[in-house]
């Protein structure tokens, strides 16, 4: 079993947070935090970087950081489940990169090193507040729209039982997930929700690709224990329940 199962589109993140202003834009000009699948390609990433650190616009800086904010919020609600928290990590991200820009040598692909800077970010927030389980893990949707696993690949709907069956399978592995340790966490995000190759979690974890693969295994181990161990205890629940209703039948 993968992360992947528990879907992988976070809620859109509160509107009104905007991506970290610069030098020369307007207040209030920042567009808002979304959910975003428009990326850019690494050649005009480049552009952008030496067009704001060569010639100071503050447009290039700006474009850089809103076609990540959406991705950086991605990672973030992911490791946190919770969308205060990962509002505020995605501004400190944000902040961090347009700051460190600088210091961006290339050696790593900009989105490698970017992703990077938001995965410490929730990795230092966990290590200060000792996070292991969080409040909200249900994933919220836009008005009208249905969780991602309940729409079949074929374009049909899943009927309302099996919605159902589904939807709460759904929030077992969230909350599974919510209670691995953070490195493992991380590595599942990384490999299983945003689909980064081996060497690419290895760069944004700093760790050798043999390391990721064995953190991926006991990770994936450690999510499949934990979702048959809920598992169990929803089924045994239901038990009672079937068998308080029997017993409340008899005069």
């Amino acid at each position: 079993m993968d992360a992947s199962a528990a879907g992988s589109t976070p809620p859109e993140s509160p509107a009104g947070s905007g991506t970290p202003g610069s030098a020369g834009s307007a207040a209030g000009s920042s567009p808002p935090l979304t959910e975003t699948t428009d990326r850019l390609t690494p050649l005009r990433e480049m552009q952008l970087i030496r067009a704001h650190l060569e010639g100071g616009d503050p447009d290039a800086l700006s474009a850089l950081l809103h076609s990540y904010q959406g991705r950086i919020y991605s990672v973030c609600y992911r490791m946190l489940r919770r969308r205060e928290d990962a509002a505020d990590l995605t501004q400190d991200a944000l902040l961090r990169i347009m700051e460190g820009l600088g210091s961006y040598d290339g050696r790593a692909a900009f989105s490698t090193w970017a992703i990077r800077v938001a995965m410490n970010c929730c990795l230092s927030h966990l290590r200060r507040e000792r996070i292991r389980r969080h409040g909200s893990l249900d994933e919220p949707v836009g008005p009208g729209e249905e969780p991602r696993h309940a729409r079949l690949p074929g374009g049909g709907e899943l009927s309302g039982p099996e919605r159902v069956e589904r939807g709460e399978t759904s929030r077992i592995v969230v909350r599974a997930l919510a209670s691995l340790d953070p490195a493992m966490r991380a590595a599942l995000v990384l490999r299983d929700l945003q689909g980064l190759d081996y060497q690419q979690v290895g760069a944004v974890l700093g760790v050798a690709v043999g390391t990721v693969k064995s953190r991926l295994f006991r990770a994936r181990a450690a999510l499949r224990e934990e979702v048959e161990r809920q598992l169990a205890g929803a089924t045994e629940t239901e038990a009672d329940e079937e068998d308080t209703d029997d017993g409340g039948s008899i005069e």
